[in-house]
């Protein structure tokens, strides 16, 4: 250990040691069953009606995605510094693709419309109170949301891509979209919103409702109205207007002690500062 700090520094044997320490850093793809989550995973599969067998399947597929995914990020580096089109390139693993394949019909929405969400995960839980169904609210979804595969989120990333694109391509009614905070290089914005646009062209029963929210002091969230009010339902049809009151009410009534929305007005604020508005919100 010695040898190595004089070596590399402090900071790449601390990240040695992690490794030789840490389970979740070890690659599984030809002993499954050794994975730390193995368990847990079977029970989870289990409790949402998934069959042993394709449980099963779908898990070497997981796993076999986590061991080559590092393999398309250095091509992904390599061949451009387009950031979208380095996302692109992750996305194209097909271990992870054919494991989302056959755990397509488990993505389904569990009710009539479909939510999409941005601004911090209890939006999703939000959405799905509000009797909506997000991804993580899906059989497979939820799975897949209480696991950690890889203690390296840049081997598992790239899966989530993958599943929120298939999700999204199951849109066959209204979709509402919460948004708590408005960031450009989000996965809904970046993602989900441009493919639903592709599943929308195929069928005009697909539209998207919009829904600008707010949280208080108490952690309470409701949606904000055109006359910027807090309300209990607030929906719009594009996501520009949607976007506009996010910004008007941020700008106009957020308390910067409020730790529950100040996620949202930070990134807002980041936002509006980067399109040439010098004081931001």
């Amino acid at each position: 250990m010695t040898a190595l700090q004089q070596r590399a520094g402090n900071a790449a044997a601390t990240r040695w040691v992690q490794r030789a320490t840490d389970p979740l850093s070890e690659h599984y793809a030809t002993r499954p069953r050794e994975h730390p989550e193995w368990a847990t995973y079977q029970a989870l599969t289990k409790a949402a009606g998934i069959p042993d067998d394709e449980a099963d399947a779908a898990w070497q597929l997981l796993l076999g995605g986590v061991d080559s995914q590092g393999g398309l990020n250095a091509e992904a580096a390599a061949r451009t510094s387009d950031r979208q089109a380095q996302r692109e390139i992750r996305a194209t693993n097909t271990w992870y693709q054919e494991a989302i394949k056959l755990m397509t019909t488990y993505l389904r929405p569990g009710t009539p419309t479909m939510a999409l969400w941005a601004g911090g995960f209890d939006v999703s839980e939000y959405a799905h109170r509000k009797g909506h169904t997000p991804l993580a609210n899906t059989r497979i979804g939820s799975v897949l949301n209480a696991l950690k595969l890889h203690a390296n989120s840049k081997l598992t990333g790239p899966m989530w891509y993958v599943v929120s694109k298939a999700f999204v391509s199951l849109a066959t009614g209204p979709v509402h979209i919460f948004v708590r905070g408005y960031d450009p290089d989000s996965i809904l914005i970046r993602l989900e919103v441009p493919h639903l646009h592709e599943v929308q062209r195929l069928n005009p029963n697909v539209r998207m409702i919009w829904h600008p929210l707010y949280t208080g002091p108490d952690g309470v969230t409701r949606e904000i109205s055109r006359d910027l009010h807090l309300v209990d339902e607030a929906k719009y049809d594009k996501r520009d207007p949607c976007v506009s009151v996010l910004v008007q009410y941020l700008r106009l009534h957020h308390d910067q002690s409020n730790k529950h929305a100040q996620p949202g007005y930070e990134s807002t604020k980041k936002l509006l500062a980067e399109n040439g508005h010098k004081d931001g919100i």
